[in-house]
């Protein structure tokens, strides 16, 4: 019997920083928990990066995942939002890789093909998919689902992202 692997998907924001936790046994995905970490958009950038690092942290060491797997961002016509986004991505890499965790990066295009069967779709075709994934998904933000779909996609890509990973390593 395959050993199941517990995953973190994280769906990185300044405002909201959608995260979802499965387990992977062979083709069998088992949903964890989701949740979103939000900032104070009152407060000063510095704090809220602070307030997303802190929430990821707790449930890094709450849920006790093998591996972590991060969405990038696309670049939008405002580059003070992508610049911000830049960050929060930042503290999304950060908090896993602190915890010795795998750390695997994915495209959006490629979150939906692994989720939908092809790379560009509707969220509410994602979000429905991830219920039929796991029935079981409970998700209380647009945030959190697209989490739990980043971790669905590191569960089918992450024996081939290890062995790039390895031939890198070789190179």
């Amino acid at each position: 019997m395959t050993q199941a692997i517990r995953i973190i998907g994280i769906d990185p924001g300044l405002r909201r920083t959608g995260w979802g936790v499965i387990e992977s046994s062979g083709n069998r995905l088992q949903f964890i928990g989701a949740g979103t970490v939000t900032s104070d958009n009152t407060r000063t950038l510095a704090e809220r990066l602070c307030q997303l690092h802190e929430g990821l942290a707790r449930v890094v060491q709450q849920y006790k995942p093998h591996e972590a797997a991060v969405e990038h961002t696309f670049v939008n016509k405002d580059a003070t939002a992508t610049l911000k986004l830049g960050q929060a991505r930042g503290i999304a890499l950060l908090v896993p890789a602190q915890a010795n965790l795998g750390v695997a990066e994915y495209a959006p295009n490629a979150v939906k093909k692994a989720v939908i069967g092809v790379g560009h779709g509707e969220k509410g075709q994602i979000h429905m998919m991830v219920r039929v994934l796991m029935p079981r998904a409970q998700f209380d933000t647009a945030d959190a689902a697209d989490a739990l779909a980043i971790a669905v996609c590191h569960a089918h890509n992450r024996v081939s992202a290890a062995l790039v990973q390895k031939l890198k390593g070789l190179a």
